[in-house]
């Protein structure tokens, strides 16, 4: 296998709830390689059980960047997610293989790709913001916008077209600047392999994962959150399953209905994820319904041996 450089980084990705982590878990293993998370909810501080984040024992085995990198009351762009991430790389050894682990796309093309300042829609995102368009109206988009982004709320010209606001609400909830290109890579971006699965199984994931959260304590685990930081985040506030357990605690919502919103959103996140992958890589995607994870691991190694790392551009 090609060993990387601290420029490079080996690639797994895959919708939320197909097992990548413990696939490349146990590939940073036998590869003796560090981990770098590519996802934008694990870098939020105490969001654990929602984001089905390894627990720290786990995380204390591997040299481990991306996750905890903030409170759930700052805001986190994928421009401070890049800087996070190339400053976790230099401080792996040369020698040492990195891994680069997660389902958002957009923090994955940002460190592949470089940013210079505006990046395209994210599906996701924009997926939740017609949500709350369509169930709360402009007024709702308005506030939300002003309160995540007081100046870019201002500098709009028209507040009441609401694609204008939905565009503006998205970027100041990536934390884009008003001005921004993608660059393009300095070296072509090699094949990488992406974990995929029959829709029936991956929602068989979804409830079982949902479920455990309530059974482990989400609850009060969001409850702990919101003494400590009163104020969310914008993003961390609308995270899936943490907007539903806070729906809970204020009385909003029953239990019941929570989970199943959660599973909803998350099944419509997982769709979401996977075709934006498509979209903007290429993907070698290794289906796993009939695998477990350490046969997983087999043929993502294989995949990682004939295509290589990937360059990041700096």
């Amino acid at each position: 296998m090609t060993q990387p450089t601290l420029k490079s980084v080996f690639v797994l990705t895959g919708a939320t709830a197909t097992g990548k982590t413990a696939v490349a878990h146990i590939l940073a293993a036998q590869m003796d390689a560090a981990l770098l998370s590519a996802d934008a909810m694990l870098v939020y501080q105490g969001l654990d059980l929602g984001t089905a984040k390894p627990p720290a024992a786990e995380r204390a085995r591997f040299r481990y960047g991306g996750i905890d990198e903030v409170s759930p009351d700052q805001g986190f762009s994928v421009g401070a997610y890049r800087d996070c991430a190339l400053a976790f790389l230099e401080s792996v050894p040369a020698e040492q293989p990195v891994i680069l682990v997660g389902g958002t796309g957009l923090y994955i093309k940002a460190l592949l790709y470089g940013l210079d300042a505006m990046p395209p829609t994210d599906p996701a995102l924009r997926a939740e913001i017609e949500a709350l368009y369509a169930a709360e109206g402009l007024a709702a988009l308005q506030a939300a916008c002003r309160a995540c982004d007081p100046a870019r709320y201002a500098a709009l010209k028209d507040v009441h077209n609401p694609r204008r606001v939905m565009r503006a609400l998205e970027l100041a909830r990536m934390g884009v600047p008003l001005q921004a290109v993608w660059t393009e890579p300095t070296a072509q971006v090699p094949r990488f392999p992406g974990l995929t699965l029959d829709r029936t199984t991956l929602l068989q994931r979804i409830q079982t994962r949902v479920e455990t959260m309530y059974a482990q304590g989400l609850l009060d685990e969001v409850a702990a959150l919101q003494r400590q930081w009163p104020e969310w985040s914008g993003t961390a506030a609308q995270a899936i399953g943490y907007r539903e357990a806070r729906a809970v605690l204020e009385g909003a919502t029953d239990p019941t209905t929570a989970r199943a919103e959660t599973v909803r959103r998350t099944r419509q996140y997982a769709r979401r994820q996977e075709t934006w992958l498509r979209n903007q890589f290429d993907v070698d995607w290794i289906d796993v319904d009939a695998y477990d994870p350490e046969q997983t691991a087999a043929l993502v190694s294989a995949s990682w041996k004939r295509y290589g790392p990937c360059p990041i551009t700096s």
